[in-house]
């Protein structure tokens, strides 16, 4: 111990030395090489996003900073605004880790500017490489963090199940025709950033289901920082007020807590399995988007074994290897800094 401080009381998949204050508030000391290593797990985290189907949430879990992330996001409460308003920088900023935050921001916000057209791009005329390579991640992701679970028990058996039934039938959801008024804008940011810190559910295909994707990806291809600002006024206002819930529960039932996580995860692969059957829609304006919005389709299997085909599950293979590796190292660090 140090001062006021005291031994984390939720596991951190994170390398990092910890200290967490009395309030909640984590404080990591890093170099500037580890923000860097932080931006780049920003950016991994803000290209899922993108994706409608994957959660950066999930991306959070795999890379090793989900907790973190939560106990850093609590530390933004009414104390810290008051002390805004007051102009008290220094005390405001001292129980915040605001270094972590910027530079996990900074990587998001980088991946969504630069590869929302890729990656729109890259949905549109390869879909089944893009979801098969997320497909590997998310899938050993969920095998990967079952490990946190430390006894696995009947409830939280019942209750991962009940989870991926949900999940399973959430993204086989059609989605609304709806308006694009700064109210719904708002509140479609809200529900989609609560979304998005769910590992297991898209953020981005929330937005899918509400109307709103395309959008507001269009939005982000033009810069139209009226239209951004409101989604993203939404976002904070959902995220902050989620994340408090979120981090009462992995307080105080951790294990289930990450058993519906992992529940959430396996239920999502529905979505992003790389071979579907399109059904176009019924309604001609989003029919000519339909690549865009992988949501009139079922899944099938390859009906024969072709190139494309091997590469496919190849980049499924890849996902997986790349999460198998992540977590190896991971290991290796918590036991070398132990």
């Amino acid at each position: 111990r140090k001062g006021n401080c005291m031994e984390p009381t939720i596991s951190l998949l994170s390398s990092q030395k910890v200290t967490v204050r009395e309030e909640g508030t984590a404080t990591y000391r890093r170099t500037m090489k580890d923000y860097i290593g932080v931006a780049l797990r920003g950016f991994c985290m803000g290209a899922a996003d993108v994706v409608p189907g994957v959660s950066g949430g999930t991306m959070a879990f795999i890379l090793g900073i989900y907790d973190e992330l939560i106990h850093a996001l609590h530390a933004i409460n009414l104390t810290f605004f008051r002390r805004l308003f007051r102009l008290q920088w220094r005390a405001a900023f001292a129980d915040l880790p605001w270094q972590f935050l910027l530079a996990l921001g900074l990587g998001i916000g980088t991946a969504i500017f630069t590869l929302a057209e890729g990656l729109s791009w890259a949905l549109h005329h390869h879909p089944e490489l893009v979801r098969a390579f997320f497909f590997g991640l998310v899938l050993a992701s969920a095998v990967t963090v079952r490990r946190r679970v430390r006894q696995w028990t009947a409830p939280m058996l019942i209750l991962s199940l009940l989870a991926t039934i949900g999940a399973y039938l959430l993204v086989g959801l059609t989605p609304a025709e709806t308006p694009h008024t700064p109210v719904f804008l708002f509140f479609s940011g809200a529900i989609a950033i609560c979304a998005m810190i769910l590992p297991g559910i898209s953020g981005a295909f929330i937005l899918v289901l509400l109307g709103q994707y395309l959008y507001i990806l269009d939005a982000v291809t033009r810069l139209d920082v009226f239209t951004l600002g409101i989604v993203a006024s939404g976002a904070a206002v959902g995220l902050l007020s989620f994340v408090r819930l979120l981090r009462w529960l992995l307080m105080r039932s951790h294990d289930l807590v990450i058993a519906f996580l992992i529940g959430l995860m396996v239920g999502s692969l529905r979505k992003i399995w790389p071979w579907k059957a399109l059904a176009l829609p019924a309604n001609p304006l989003t029919r000519s988007h339909h690549a865009l919005l992988p949501t009139y389709d079922y899944n099938v299997l390859p009906a024969e074994f072709t190139p494309e085909v091997g590469l496919t599950i190849g980049l499924m293979g890849l996902g997986f290897g790349v999460v198998l590796v992540i977590e190896h190292l991971a290991a290796r660090r918590r036991q070398v800094s132990t």
